[in-house]
């Protein structure tokens, strides 16, 4: 629904779905969020687990590219070791996304407009 056809009465908090953000980062790279599971009132909820998040940003031609994603582990500590891994794997799908658009692209069948062409 586009933004101007939403009616913001209709917005709703996925309450059962909330969660604390903590951040870290070594100042140069690499920017981890954990995502703590909590409740309504604020208290953590000891039913879900944690999510990590990865972020950095690499170089191209066209200037710095945000790269993010979820590193399946449990602790800080394996997230921080799986770090690289996990941004490689993002970058890969990146890169893979962005040819599949192109081949794509490039084969669809361009037909001119007959009232063009008349």
């Amino acid at each position: 629904m586009s933004a101007d056809k939403m009616n913001l009465g209709e917005l709703t908090i996925d309450v059962n779905n909330l969660y604390r953000e903590e951040n870290f980062t070594d100042l140069k790279i690499a920017s981890i969020k954990k995502m703590i599971p909590i409740k309504v009132d604020g208290s953590d909820d000891e039913s879900r687990e944690s999510l990590f998040m990865a972020s950095t940003n690499i170089m191209s031609q066209m200037g710095p590219v945000p790269v993010n994603c979820e590193i399946k582990v449990k602790t800080l500590e394996e997230a921080i070791a799986q770090f690289p891994q996990a941004i490689q794997g993002s970058v890969t799908k990146m890169i893979e996304d962005a040819k599949a658009a192109q081949l794509e692209q490039a084969s669809k069948i361009v037909v001119p407009d007959a009232a063009t062409s008349a």
